[in-house]
């Protein structure tokens, strides 16, 4: 079946399975690769995408309910060349390890900040619960949101 979904401001239009995860649909039809696989489960995070403004999963959302809809992913996040605020603090503030799960956090991150532009620990902790990393960096994540917070607007 052939599906309409707009993605970072760009109209696709993809053949595929009406429930064909989003996440295949973004990573091998369109053919933007910062969306990870993690565990296909909707528990770890790291498949975190926008739509229409709301963070999902979108290893466990089918392509369909996003049709007709905005798609954001973390390609989407910065404007052209300039990084969003986020992602250049999550580089000062030496944030990834591995990376993997790196677009999964910005996209919680950002959403966090877009609602609440000064959360505490407290709100930050609660927020990023749901993405997990192996690493163990999240003392630097909670630092590089920490930067960020009270400039949300700007970003």
């Amino acid at each position: 079946m052939a599906v309409t979904l707009t993605i970072n401001g760009q109209r696709h239009s993809v053949d595929v399975e009406d429930d064909t995860p989003l996440l295949w649909v973004i990573r091998d039809e369109v053919g933007l690769k910062g969306t990870k696989f993690g565990c296909g489960r909707a528990l770890c995070g790291a498949c975190t995408v926008y739509l229409d403004g709301s963070p999902i999963r979108s290893c466990s959302t089918p392509v369909s309910v996003a049709a007709g809809q905005s798609v954001t992913t973390i390609e989407g996040l910065s404007a052209g060349d300039t990084l969003h605020k986020l992602q250049q603090a999550w580089i000062e503030h030496g944030v990834p390890q591995c990376g993997y799960c790196q677009s999964g956090q910005l996209m919680t991150a950002a959403h966090l900040l877009s609602y609440n532009p000064t959360p505490s620990d407290a709100d930050i902790d609660a927020a990023m619960s749901g993405n997990l990393c192996r690493c163990g960096t999240y003392s630097n994540l909670v630092a590089a949101i920490k930067s960020v917070a009270g400039k949300a607007e700007e970003a």
